[in-house]
């Protein structure tokens, strides 16, 4: 998270970054898969899911920005399994731990991914990781990197991420260690 430069002027880079033919085509990141994160401020968030919604309806980039709201392909999920319903009663008999174990059961990487519907990537695919905030602490960022890593290895990802990345570990809302990963890129 860059605190020389504000939200805004970071969120108007955006465009000219996933614009790149570079970006697009993953080079210069030394065969490794184009993971970035764009990191903000936790209490910036609306600015951010309005930029993000501008993205996706920009008819004029050279790509195609599908976005994975990691928050809403988990109630899908728990629609799906149609257990979403008794969440706060089991949350209210068994405690918030039981709940979070049983949740972590049934939204894996892989669940949410096809929950989400993101998959299978096409080409010119841009994926936009979003919701990460919201979903804590049911899946931790790191995780889902690790999963569509292998799904999506010519497809380009932007992980918005509030909180911060130093390049090796992730800290969800400057409060969390969200774990450490090695594979991302920051985004500008």
């Amino acid at each position: 998270m860059s605190k020389e430069q504000p939200i805004a002027q970071r969120l108007d880079q955006i465009c000219t970054r996933i614009s790149e033919p570079a970006f697009l085509q993953n080079k210069g990141l030394g065969n490794e898969v184009g993971i970035h994160v764009f990191c903000y401020d936790p209490q910036d968030e609306t600015a951010v899911q309005h930029q993000i919604r501008l993205l996706k309806d920009n008819a004029a980039l050279p790509c195609r920005i599908t976005e994975c709201d990691l928050y809403e392909a988990f109630l899908t999920l728990l629609e799906q399994k149609r257990v979403l319903s008794a969440v706060p009663g089991l949350e209210a008999k068994r405690g918030k731990d039981y709940l979070l174990r049983q949740l972590q059961k049934i939204a894996t990487p892989q669940a949410l991914l096809e929950a989400s519907g993101i998959l299978p990537a096409r080409p010119g695919d841009v994926i936009f990781l979003t919701g990460v905030g919201k979903i804590h602490p049911f899946m931790r960022a790191h995780k889902m990197l690790d999963s569509i890593q292998p799904l999506c290895p010519d497809t380009p990802i932007v992980l918005f991420y509030p909180g911060t990345f130093n390049g090796q570990s992730l800290s969800l809302f400057n409060l969390f260690n969200d774990g450490n990963y090695y594979r991302a890129f920051n985004l500008l």
